[in-house]
């Protein structure tokens, strides 16, 4: 089934793709992205849908409406998650940060139980800071936990729904919605500027009669686990020790934040108390995240070896300081990094590690299962599955190992962490959401194959055009760096490249994955180059058609001189390459890059 897509500067606010739970939106233009920053009217009112985490559905507005209309008090709105334990934590963070803020800090919690078709709703209120004692709901019903706050606390309680991923997702709403008589909310915004791209599909190919998606969420998060369990399955790794990961060392969650900030809540619940170290530049809220939770966060943003030597130092002195406990919680990072592409020395990384008792975290959700292969060097893996492993743009996930999150089975504390996810693990990943992802992720590993070569043949096509790979600016060039694992680091990538057997899609390793950034000589290049690119234009990567943003506008407007002395500069253009015709890609980069080049 083709999925039409809204290409053009006329597509502002529609869902990519078009339809009702698509996760990410189109924001065509440079001015766009500006204009949705700083909340333009004209644009925020065109806005339809937006990327769950920072748009909070219609679907989800719409239930939120109900219960501030039912329970509110004078002022209070509410945000809305699944869980009690959920609702409590955002209730903590909510309080602990608007204290910090100077806003109002006391808040409540509802537990609405929805009754069909209008049935008096059961309520239980939480006013004492104990727990809600919740009885089984009915199938046929469904239940919400509602955190109310003063008005004036709203972006104070946003920071949490934001940065840990917890809320409902759209599908949840929906079938809230259902429950109450209202089935029909929202409609999607369909624009005449649709394009039906031909490789892009709304269902993958290998969903056929012959494979029928699975109907219960039960089978179908075993199923999802049991995949990701597979690609970490090989014979040898390259430290020569067994890697059998098994479905019950991974974890699912409702989408990659929500495993990160699962994760962290493990070490801590786990581990003595101490701050973590994020290295590298990664995902904006990934710091965020680890600094307003917790002990805090000591960020090393280049990932430099030179820094791996700082690390060192500093960790012998606190060492030194207090022999008794480990000198950090953790250590956090990507491979390779989003959105430069770095891939730094993980090797010397896990050798402090073992020396100073602390535990590696890696995020290899640029990378992919398919590509990668850091499970040797990580005590925990994390991936984004909304990204590549789902590339439908129609769910969220995350494990950590949809986000989906992985105890690895080959370091010592495998055994400490399991027996803490055992007793605290909650299974809060919606059952329709479950089944759309297993359902997307079956051709996951014949969709990267073709990703990864699309967006070689279009990196290599680049770099010849860029001052980096040898061209002239005095003769035109425009495209200073093309930032590609291929280019940015490559003797780390290599180590951690994963090898394949020689019969397994006709390969034998994995590639450089579908995420490349470029950066241009002017802003004004870089500007003409975005809005001159005939693809899909939002926040986002890993979707099977090919998505394009100003990375560092979306994840770092408010803190643009920050992000420039780690080089990730304002004008930087992120590029994730889908699955279509790379020789129609390739006219339209080339077309895009002549227009900058004439700018």
């Amino acid at each position: 089934m083709a999925a039409p897509l809204p290409i053009g500067n006329d597509t502002l606010g529609c869902p990519l793709p078009a339809v009702l739970h698509a996760i990410t939106v189109s924001l065509p233009t440079w001015s766009d992205n500006v204009g949705y920053l700083t909340n333009q009217e004209a644009i925020i009112d065109a806005m339809s849908t937006g990327y769950p985490r920072f748009f909070i559905h219609r679907s989800i507005q719409k239930l939120v409406e109900i219960c501030q209309e039912k329970f509110g008090l004078s002022r209070e709105l509410c945000l809305l998650y699944p869980t009690q334990s959920i609702a409590e934590h955002g209730k903590e963070f909510t309080h602990n940060q608007a204290l910090l803020a100077g806003k109002p800090s006391d808040l409540r919690i509802v537990h609405y139980v929805i009754h069909p078709m209008g049935d008096p709703p059961s309520i239980l209120q939480e006013t004492s800071g104990l727990p809600v004692v919740s009885q089984s709901v009915p199938p046929q019903y469904a239940e919400v936990f509602a955190l109310f706050f003063h008005a004036d606390t709203y972006k104070v309680a946003r920071r949490f729904w934001e940065h840990c991923g917890l809320g409902i997702s759209s599908r949840y709403a929906e079938h809230c919605l259902s429950v109450l008589g209202i089935p029909d909310f929202p409609k999607v915004k369909i624009s005449k500027f649709f394009r039906v791209c031909g490789k892009t599909d709304l269902i993958p190919k290998s969903l056929d009669a012959s494979e029928p998606p699975l109907t219960t969420g039960a089978d179908a998060k075993a199923a999802l686990r049991r995949r990701i369990a597979s690609y970490f399955v090989r014979d040898e790794s390259p430290t020569g020790a067994g890697t059998n990961v098994s479905e019950d060392d991974v974890f699912l969650y409702p989408c990659g934040m929500s495993a990160l900030w699962n994760a962290h809540q493990l070490l801590l619940a786990s581990r003595p108390l101490g701050k973590s170290v994020v290295f590298g530049f990664l995902y904006t809220d990934t710091l965020k995240v680890l600094e307003k939770s917790g002990p805090g966060a000591i960020f090393y943003g280049h990932g430099r070896d030179c820094d791996i030597d700082d690390l060192d130092a500093m960790l012998a002195r606190k060492v030194a300081e207090n022999p008794s406990a480990p000198p950090i919680l953790a250590l956090y990072t990507e491979c390779p990094s989003n959105p430069r592409l770095c891939t730094v020395n993980i090797r010397r990384l896990r050798a402090l590690a073992d020396r100073y008792d602390f535990l590696i975290v890696i995020d290899e959700t640029v990378g992919t299962f398919a590509n990668v292969d850091v499970l040797p060097y990580a005590d925990i893996i994390m991936t984004s599955l909304s990204k590549y492993v789902s590339g439908y743009a129609t769910v969220l996930g995350g494990s950590s190992f949809p986000r989906s999150l992985v105890i690895n089975p080959r370091m010592r504390r495998h055994a400490l962490l399991k027996e803490h996810l055992a007793l605290t693990f909650e299974d809060t990943y919606f059952t329709p959401d479950a089944i759309v992802m297993e359902r997307n992720s079956r051709d996951f590993l014949e969709r990267m194959h073709i990703v990864n070569i699309n967006t070689e043949y279009i990196c290599d096509f680049l770099r010849m055009r860029s001052i980096e790979g040898g061209a002239s600016e005095s003769e035109g060039a425009v495209i200073k760096q093309v930032w590609y694992p291929k280019y940015i680091t490559p003797e780390d990538y290599q180590i951690y490249r994963r090898r394949l057997p020689t019969d397994e899609l006709d390969r034998e390793n994995g590639g450089y994955g579908g995420l490349f950034s470029l950066t241009f000589t002017s802003l004004k290049a870089s500007r003409a180059f975005h809005d001159a690119l005939e693809v899909a234009k939002g926040p986002s990567y890993g979707t099977t058609f090919t998505l394009v943003c100003p990375y560092t506008l979306l994840g770092h407007y408010s803190e643009l001189e920050f992000a420039a002395e780690y080089g990730v500069e304002e004008g930087l253009v992120r590029v994730g390459i889908g699955t279509e015709d790379r020789e129609a890609l390739l006219r339209a980069v080339d077309n895009a890059l002549r227009v900058a080049e004439s700018a």
